[in-house]
């Protein structure tokens, strides 16, 4: 029976093509990272035998060392994400190194982003808010040094750079407390990175101001329509609040917008908080009183830990950013 295997280098383009898979399935297959079923593991492999595929390994490890990149994933429709990578490329400037961007969008999602940085020969990648898993993202810190932005989390082999979300929350409900409102909703960011961090503050916080039996979280999310939708949920509550504190300052300019068309003003009848101290927040109707993330020392500390681990100079470690209260026109005194 004659071989089917050919000469000449065998490339993984072609395993993929002939295993009816995408290139970075396959290589997720020929890699042992998470993200790919027994059977088409199975199917990859056998594929890769028949043509004599064998990885480069001489490519691996001139992406680990020689290729002068570094990776970024980032939410191509996060707003917050965008300032983070306006901060990284402020930071990069001298540096030596360039930035590549991998966007995730759609259909694509972190592991897809990761494996085009991968295939790019990046030393190090940086993701922001990522909603990978943490077992695959202890897989790929096996293979390339990872910072991981703005979202709380302990993954051995992996830096975090992030803000302290509870913190920011107790902040916010101080805030709230100092200005006589004792009515205050949370509302939150459902399953998105830091969402459960700020949840804990907020109720951490209203308890320590004796006012734990009226803590009340509303489902809200990410951006302006669920803040707007969660009006309708806050104004049915039995107690109605003098005051909310959001996930984030999309949500929260949505709120306020919803609110005025109810005929409610902000903050003469509710008092709102946002978190990120984005553009949003100063673009806001009513600017908002929001806690500051600090985007361009977080993207600052990232780079340096991302160039730091790539040349082998650092341990992984977690890098907690102290929050900041910054005040505009969105809280008022609690109305009688």
């Amino acid at each position: 029976m004659p071989s089917s295997r050919r000469t000449g280098r065998v490339t993984l383009v072609e395993v993929a093509e002939r295993a009816n898979c995408s290139v970075s399935l396959a290589s997720i297959v020929m890699r042992g990272a998470p993200g790919a079923s027994e059977q088409t593991r199975r199917r990859v492999r056998a594929v890769a035998e028949e043509i004599g595929y064998r990885p480069d390994q001489r490519a691996r490890a001139l992406r680990r060392s020689a290729s002068g990149l570094i990776g970024v994933t980032f939410g191509v429709l996060q707003p917050f994400h965008a300032e983070l990578v306006a901060g990284l490329y402020e930071a990069i400037g001298a540096s030596g190194y360039e930035m590549v961007l991998s966007a995730v969008v759609g259909p694509v999602d972190d592991q897809q982003a990761v494996e085009t940085l991968l295939t790019d020969r990046c030393e190090a990648i940086i993701m922001l808010a990522p909603a990978m898993g943490t077992r695959r993202l202890r897989a790929l810190a096996q293979e390339v040094p990872v910072v991981v932005v703005a979202r709380p989390m302990s993954v051995p082999g992996v830096d975090t750079v992030r803000i302290d979300d509870a913190g920011g929350q107790r902040l916010a409900v101080d805030r709230l407390v100092s200005a006589g409102h004792r009515r205050i909703v949370h509302v939150d960011g459902g399953r998105a990175p830091s969402a459960a961090e700020r949840r804990s503050g907020y109720r951490a916080a209203m308890t320590a101001h004796g006012l734990g039996s009226r803590a009340a979280v509303v489902a809200g999310g990410l951006e302006e329509e669920d803040g707007a939708r969660a009006v309708h949920d806050v104004l049915g509550l039995t107690e109605r609040p003098t005051a909310i504190t959001a996930f984030n300052d999309r949500c929260a300019a949505g709120m306020v917008q919803e609110l005025a068309v109810r005929g409610i003003g902000v903050p003469d009848d509710i008092s709102v908080i946002g978190f990120d101290d984005s553009r949003r927040a100063r673009t806001c109707p009513v600017p908002l009183t929001t806690i500051d993330q600090d985007t361009r020392l977080m993207a600052r500390l990232a780079l340096e830990r991302a160039i730091g681990r790539a040349q082998q100079r650092y341990l992984a470690t977690d890098q907690v950013l102290v929050p900041r209260l910054v005040e505009r026109d969105s809280v008022a005194p609690a109305p009688r």
